[in-house]
């Protein structure tokens, strides 16, 4: 297993962006029980003062995973990925995202560390999502990483 340390804090994954199309965020918003209109009803969405249908809870997560190759951080660190477990995830939204906007997402490891002797290591992903320059979100992502010997 690969032992991580603080040396991966800063490591970039390359950017990639994604046109947020209005039947995903339909077929999620049924696919989550979101029932609001808003969230799959143009109309309704405008008449709640929205300029198009806006981008449900959590899905920009999903956004994020449209990168061209997912798990290429953990081949880059020598991570196997039949070792990772999903630890929790956190988002913190800064303004509505709408279909019809193009996102940008910019990942970059911001904490690493292990507990029980090294047996779990955790890697902590920041991932800051801009509209135009504009700051829009930011989701971190933790990982854990189980040793198999352990």
């Amino acid at each position: 297993m690969t032992s991580l340390d603080a040396g991966v804090i800063g490591t970039r994954i390359p950017e990639h962006s994604v046109e947020v199309e209005r039947g995903r965020l339909a077929f999620f918003a049924r696919a989550t029980g979101q029932d609001d209109p808003i969230y799959t009803d143009r109309s309704a969405a405008e008449q709640a003062g929205h300029r198009d249908i806006p981008v449900p809870p959590t899905f920009l997560f999903c956004l994020d995973m449209e990168r061209p190759n997912p798990s290429t951080l953990y081949a880059d660190l020598g991570i196997d990925i039949r070792t990772i477990l999903h630890g929790e995830q956190e988002f913190t939204y800064l303004k509505t995202a709408y279909a019809g906007d193009t996102l940008l997402f910019s990942t970059s490891v911001t904490d690493c560390y292990a507990k029980k002797a090294g047996a779990l290591q955790f890697l902590v992903r920041t991932t800051e999502v801009t509209r135009e320059g504009q700051p829009i979100a930011t989701l971190r992502s933790t990982t854990v990483i189980r040793d198999p010997r352990a």
